[in-house]
């Protein structure tokens, strides 16, 4: 399959990273399916898109036609098996059973013929192929949040994917406006795998009373990051990046220096997972 034989993509979560991945697939001119199980999220990322699309607008950086267009391009699902694409993103829980057997039915539904894309952060894509009976179809293609802004892409490559995808997907990304980089199968693969330091060093000094958070935050903005490491990991998901840190940490045997951080399972166990939940490190229920 080519880039140019890419005629339809779905999108699997209506979470934020998969709200975003639809909508920059919409917006580059793909029909593209965002699915998701439960009704209320879907209704709720289309309302994000729109007004992700409509701020673009009053910024003078979208055309209203365009707006429109990307609207139109964009179908919401909430039954598996009309999940029926050219390339499907998965953007679920971060965990490789789920991961697994929704690819395996995807690879049904679809009759082997589509490219499945994980969307994981760090999880073994050859793992998560390891279950399809066509596992060469299945590949890495890893966007950052929030993805309908962040430029740069991961396509990871497992041990029996096919080659011409990770070609297929480097045009495609090309065609969302996107910078794609080439990763081998490892635990956290390239950013995620530099960036936890970013994180738990940022979690020891806090542990250690060394600094607080909104000084770390402020410091590490001031250095000329966009965002401090708290906030990051209130937007992206506390229980998200926990998860990361989780898989990367077990993936490099319990190295020391990716063990996660107690304040992290904390925040998870009390259900301060960040912005989505109105708490995390920071208190959002009056913003």
């Amino acid at each position: 399959m080519n880039a140019e034989d890419i005629k339809t993509v779905a999108v699997i979560g209506s979470g934020t990273m998969g709200q975003g991945i639809a909508q920059s697939s919409a917006l580059a001119g793909y029909p593209t399916i965002l699915f998701d199980i439960n009704e209320a999220l879907l209704k709720k990322a289309r309302e994000s898109i729109d007004n992700n699309l409509r701020l673009a607008v009053e910024k003078g950086k979208l055309e209203a036609s365009k707006y429109e267009a990307t609207k139109k391009n964009i179908s919401l699902v909430n039954q598996l098996n009309e999940v029926k694409a050219d390339l499907i993103i998965e953007a679920i829980v971060e965990k490789l059973d789920a991961k697994q057997g929704l690819f395996s039915e995807l690879e049904e539904i679809n009759d082997g013929a589509s490219i499945l894309a994980s969307n994981t952060s760090s999880l073994s894509i050859t793992e998560i192929a390891s279950c399809l009976k066509n596992p060469a179809n299945c590949v890495g293609l890893h966007f950052f949040n929030p993805a309908h802004l962040m430029k740069l892409v991961e396509i990871v490559s497992g041990h029996q994917t096919d080659p011409h995808h990770v070609d297929t997907l480097r045009r495609f990304s090309r065609q969302l406006g996107k910078i794609a980089v080439t990763a081998k199968d490892s635990p956290g693969f390239i950013v995620n795998r530099v960036a936890r330091h970013y994180y738990l060093e940022s979690l020891r000094l806090l542990e250690e009373e060394t600094i607080d958070i909104e000084s770390m935050d402020r410091l590490l903005r001031s250095a000329g990051f966009k965002m401090g490491p708290f906030e990051l990991m209130d937007l992206i998901g506390i229980d998200i990046n926990y998860a990361v840190s989780s898989s990367v940490y077990n993936g490099f045997h319990q190295e020391v220096r990716f063990k996660p951080s107690p304040i992290q399972r904390q925040k998870v166990e009390e259900g301060h997972l960040g912005r989505k939940s109105g708490k995390g490190f920071y208190d959002y229920s009056n913003r």
